[in-house]
């Protein structure tokens, strides 16, 4: 699986807190979830462009 998010932009965003190291895998997985609703629903709606409104 390709990572999906950037370790130091999380870490950027939650610089006051530590954060674990299971936290990124769980976050890409819920990333990758996100991305393949998208999509789905981008399909469902007959377009192959994923758009905002998709999430």
């Amino acid at each position: 699986m390709v990572d999906l998010i950037i370790k130091s932009g999380v870490q950027d965003a939650l610089s006051e807190h530590p954060i674990s190291s299971d936290f990124y895998e769980a976050l890409d997985g819920e990333v990758a979830e996100l991305l393949e609703d998208a999509s789905r629903r981008a399909e469902e709606n007959d377009r192959s462009t994923v758009m905002p409104q998709d999430l």
